[in-house]
C-alpha cells in the first residue's frame, strides 16, 4: 500500500514513522510513504502557501492553488488515490474506517495547518474528512502518523503475528481483555487462576467475558443498541 502525505513539515511525520512496526514495514517494502510539501508547488517567490480568509477573522488559511498543484502531481502517479483531509471538523476516526482504508491501494493524507484549508479544495478534491478526536492540535501531522499506523496494522505482513490485530480493541466492537505476564517482583500473585490452567477453552471464555465487562464499564457507548448492551 502507498501513502502520500501532504504536509508543510515532512520531516516531522517521517521521523514519527521511522521506527517500530511502521519503520520495519517501510524497510521491508510492505508499505510505501511519500511526502509532498505544498511549498514546492507554490508560485510565490517566498514559497507562500497561506493567506487571509475572505470576510476577515483570525489566522490564515492554506490556499487552494498550491494544494491543487500538489495533488495533481500525486495523481500523475496515483490517479485513483483516496484523499483524506485530517481536521478537527472531520468525522471521528474509527476502527471500521481503518479497516476500510486498508483495502485501497493508495491513500493521500492532507495535513491541515493554520486555521484550516480553503473550503473549495475540500469540496472538490477530498474524499473523506476525518478527526482523531474532539480537540484541536497545531496541525494534521500527528493525525497523519496515527492514521498511517492504524491503517497499516491491518495489512498482511506488517505485524509479526497476523492474529495480533484481530484481537485488538474495537476489532469486535469491544475493548481488549486484561492481560498479565511474568513478574519477578509479584510472581503469579493477582493473576486470574484460569490463565494458569492451560485450558484454552476456559481461557477464551474468560477473555470474552472480561472484554464485555470492561467495555460496559469504560465505554458503554460502544454497547448502545446491541443486544449485549441491553
Amino acid at each position: 500500500m502507498k501513502f502520500n502525505v501532504i504536509t508543510l513539515f515532512p520531516e516531522a511525520v517521517k521521523n514519527m514513522l521511522s521506527f517500530g512496526v511502521i519503520g520495519r514495514a517501510v524497510e521491508a517494502g510492505k508499505i510505501q510513504i511519500q511526502y509532498f510539501n505544498p511549498r514546492d508547488w507554490s508560485d510565490n517567490k517566498h514559497r507562500r502557501v497561506d493567506d487571509r480568509p475572505f470576510g476577515g477573522g483570525a489566522g490564515m488559511l492554506m490556499m487552494y492553488d498550491p494544494l491543487y498543484r500538489t495533488l495533481m502531481a500525486i495523481k500523475e502517479q496515483d490517479a485513483d488515490t483516496r484523499v483524506v483531509y485530517l481536521s478537527p471538523q472531520g468525522q471521528p476516526l474509527k476502527q471500521v474506517d481503518c479497516n476500510y482504508l486498508a483495502t485501497v491501494n493508495s491513500l493521500t493524507l492532507l495535513c491541515g495547518r493554520y486555521e484550516g484549508v480553503d473550503q473549495r479544495f475540500i469540496d472538490r478534491h477530498v474524499d473523506m474528512e476525518l478527526s482523531i478526536g474532539d480537540y484541536v492540535i497545531s496541525g494534521g501531522e500527528l493525525a497523519a502518523a496515527v492514521m498511517v499506523d492504524a491503517v497499516s496494522r491491518q495489512l498482511t505482513g506488517v505485524l509479526g503475528d497476523e492474529s495480533s490485530a484481530q484481537s485488538d480493541s474495537f476489532m469486535t466492537g469491544k475493548l481488549g481483555y486484561p492481560q498479565y505476564t511474568r513478574s519477578e517482583i509479584l510472581g503469579q500473585s493477582g493473576v486470574p487462576t484460569v490463565l494458569l490452567s492451560g485450558d484454552h477453552k476456559k481461557i477464551a471464555s474468560w477473555r470474552a467475558a472480561q472484554a464485555l465487562a470492561k467495555t460496559k464499564q469504560q465505554r458503554p457507548d460502544l454497547m448502545a443498541g446491541t443486544s449485549e448492551g441491553k
